[in-house]
């Protein structure tokens, strides 16, 4: 039995492996939830009494300054909790033989690529938010503890706030709505990656050194293609105007290819990787019954 603790447990991420966890074939592992109100890994020693109390043999850190927007503005915190709680994390994974794996992102690359992105393609953020998850992943490289990094992109669930909520709420309240046409990814919903996390830990808690794997949904598409299915999905009748990122101002630059090679995960784990609509179809459905 391993003693598993997930930080951010009331994120998307984090309420989708809780869900995971309630499944029998988990039933033989404890898990830990915790989040700021319960544990503060910007504080290193909070983290090594919590792991050496519960006697923990898994970090699962799903925790993360998210902004993107707002990271523009708030360096400091950004890299408080992706890059410096992350360390601590590593650290105290290091000392006590655990391993962790930690969340990361699409937006550790430039999105200038004209290929899927591959775990070893050079990483250049152009954002804060970016800059911030990838000195989180160059943490956990440079303490070398046993890890596993997975990068992800266009997180969505039927929990907290993301694009297919905002949308199916834009569409309820508008005629017309304006979504970019011109970045393109794979969205990726927050349970199929909770399902992923849970099969590595499975197959590799025993790993040694810091692998790489990306994961998103299989498929490629544009945000306004995203929001398209979204409404047609769900009986929406609200119209989607395609623009250009130049005609919708932002703070934080995006990437504007963000799209994964997924060979290496689906080899290592022999995971099959769910398409993005029928994802997303699931989604909508389970909204909707609520």
């Amino acid at each position: 039995m391993n003693h598993i603790l997930i930080t951010g447990a009331n994120g998307q991420l984090g309420r989708c492996l809780q869900d995971k966890a309630q499944l029998p074939e988990w039933n033989m592992h404890q898990f830990f939830y915790t989040d700021v109100d319960t544990l503060d890994i910007c504080d290193k020693a909070q983290i090594e009494r919590f792991v050496s109390e519960h006697s923990i043999d898994i970090i699962i850190n799903a925790a993360a300054y998210t902004a993107v927007d707002k990271a523009e503005d708030d360096k400091d915190m950004a890299y408080k909790l992706n890059r410096d709680a992350v360390r601590n994390l590593a650290e105290v994974a290091k000392t006590y033989d655990c391993l962790l794996v930690h969340i990361s992102t699409d937006y550790v690359f430039s999105g200038e690529a004209c290929h899927p992105y591959k775990e070893n393609d050079t990483p250049a953020p152009k954002s804060v938010y970016g800059a911030s998850k990838l000195a989180g992943e160059q943490a956990v490289a440079e303490v070398g503890c046993r890890a596993i990094i997975i990068r992800t992109s266009w997180l969505y669930s039927e929990y907290g706030r993301n694009f297919v909520k905002t949308m199916l709420q834009l569409g309820r309240e508008r005629d017309e709505v304006s979504v970019v046409c011109d970045q393109i990814g794979g969205p990726t919903y927050a349970g199929d990656l909770a399902q992923a996390v849970m099969l590595c830990v499975a197959e590799d808690a025993e790993h040694e050194g810091v692998h790489i794997y990306n994961y998103a949904n299989e498929g490629v598409i544009s945000w306004y293609d995203f929001a398209k299915a979204i409404m047609e999905i769900s009986g929406n009748q609200c119209a989607v105007r395609p623009i250009f990122t130049g005609e919708y101002p932002a703070k934080a630059t995006r990437p504007a290819y963000s799209v994964f090679n997924l060979r290496k995960v689906k080899e290592k784990f022999g995971i099959s990787i769910p398409y993005w609509r029928d994802s997303l179809m699931l989604i909508i459905n389970k909204l909707s019954d609520k």
